[in-house]
């Protein structure tokens, strides 16, 4: 029988002191027992001899210091783990929200986990389809690796990732594909629409689901991800499945821990949050890859919004240091109506050269890809051009570029939230788009598939 405390010091907002604890740990469970018998979870943040600080994962409202009791548990946070989580929605507290019964573990696993032995790890190179043109083809994912979005306030990420999360798959594979999917600090609304989403499309089969809604306290906030990331350790390495991760929005994660280190009256950082954030999102982050002598992998698309748009907030910055490349959303596309509103310039990759190619996607996959970025970027440059200085002074072939321009974004990366293409069909669009431009002027792209692709009508 766990020892009682009646010992409760102070309570100042989210944190408590309990004097006088005797082999209590860092990070271990605790329960408060109220006068009136209700019971509240809490978590050992800090020890100091005989002194626990304790942060409350619900309110602190009617803590009696006089008549309450704190019982600490000797384990840490866990979360059960079996198959049956597939098709099921869990708050992130990892308790179950979808009116269906309770899981009955197979084990029980520390939710902190420990990040992949960079010895242990295997490289990315396959491709996974996410059916987004202006990913597969220009900033190709691959299975094991860690690609952000960059998204701002008011922009769709949670539409983009929503059909990434529906449409994603390992081509040329029949190995079992799994999406663990964790929501921080979002609205009803938002939960709502996830879920509808997942379920409309049968998603949901393949699907873990893990729910922290705005109002939750900010302690869940900071459980949640590792609540998602022990699911897909249990799926990927125990069960050997392909398991895509997708987390949203690091930001208010962020914001939950510096909320947190504030109370604690940490020494802050970068804009206030603590100066531990960079280990605390590479604890994360990390956790995604493949394993030698596994068959299964975790591949990670965390999802942020960049306060104020700029990339040089210490979230995105952090983010862009530990992950392997980003793919940033545009406000001016967004605005020009382009779904979803990919900036592809900006936008990269640095595992992309792995995951294409012949046996993967295609053989001409990547000189098309070189090609359109560099056709793009110079119909863009062509397009400014013609806002100062007027039509009249650009060349026929630049007028041709900025055509191009033009339809690239309307056709090519504009696709709308429900269009789920094959590489195949992504590759013959760019193609397509690329006849737009005399031959001579493709000089990224090999003459032998100039002969088989770009006079083919």
């Amino acid at each position: 029988m766990a020892k009682e405390y009646r010992t409760i010091q102070e309570v100042a907002g989210p944190l408590m002191m309990v004097r006088g604890v005797e082999g209590v740990a860092y990070d271990e469970l605790g329960e408060i027992e109220l006068a009136s018998g209700e019971k509240r979870r809490c978590r050992v943040l800090e020890i100091d001899g005989g002194n626990a600080l304790v942060q409350l994962f619900e309110s602190s409202t009617g803590i009696n210091l006089d008549s309450s009791k704190v019982r600490f548990l000797g384990r840490s946070m866990e979360l059960g783990v079996s198959e049956d989580m597939l098709s099921r929605v869990f708050d992130g507290l990892g308790r179950p929200i979808d009116d269906g019964p309770e899981i009955l573990p197979d084990e029980r696993r520390d939710i902190n986990g420990l990040p992949m032995n960079p010895a242990a790890r295997s490289y990315p190179e396959e491709f996974i389809q996410t059916g987004v043109s202006a990913i597969d083809g220009l900033n190709t994912l691959v299975r094991g690796q860690k690609l952000p979005i960059f998204s701002a306030s008011g922009l769709p990420h949670a539409q983009l990732a929503a059909q990434i999360a529906r449409q994603a798959k390992v081509v040329g594979t029949t190995e079992p594909f799994a999406v663990v999917f964790a929501a921080m600090g979002i609205t009803f609304e938002e939960s709502n629409y996830f879920i509808e989403s997942f379920k409309e499309t049968g998603a949901i089969d393949r699907a873990v689901l893990f729910m922290n809604l705005a109002n939750d306290p900010a302690v869940e906030r900071i459980a949640t991800p590792r609540m998602a990331l022990t699911a897909a350790e249990y799926l990927a390495f125990e069960k050997g499945m392909h398991v895509l991760v997708i987390l949203t929005d690091i930001t208010n994660y962020a914001d939950a821990l510096r909320e947190i280190s504030a109370a604690r009256k940490e020494v802050p950082g970068r804009r206030g949050y603590p100066g531990y954030m960079y280990t605390d999102l590479a604890s994360l982050y990390e956790r995604a890859g493949r394993q030698r002598g596994k068959k299964g992998s975790i591949t990670m698309i965390p999802i942020l919004t960049m306060p104020e748009d700029d990339k040089t907030h210490p979230i995105p910055d952090l983010t862009g240091y530990i992950t392997e490349g980003q793919i940033i959303l545009s406000r001016d596309l967004y605005r020009k109506g382009v779904e979803p509103p990919i900036d592809v310039l900006p936008s990269l990759s640095r595992l992309k050269d792995k995951g294409i190619g012949e046996g993967k996607t295609r053989a001409d996959h990547a000189n098309t890809m070189n090609q359109l970025f560099a056709a793009y970027a110079r119909g863009k440059d062509a397009k400014e051009l013609m806002v100062i200085l007027g039509e009249a002074a650009l060349t026929d072939v630049d007028k041709l570029y900025a055509k191009f321009s033009d339809e690239f974004e309307s056709r090519y990366v504009n696709q709308g939230y429900r269009t789920n293409r094959s590489i195949q069909e992504t590759l013959d669009l760019g193609w397509d788009l690329l006849r737009i431009l005399p031959r001579e002027e493709l000089k990224r792209i090999k003459e032998a598939f100039l002969d088989q692709y770009y006079d083919k009508q």
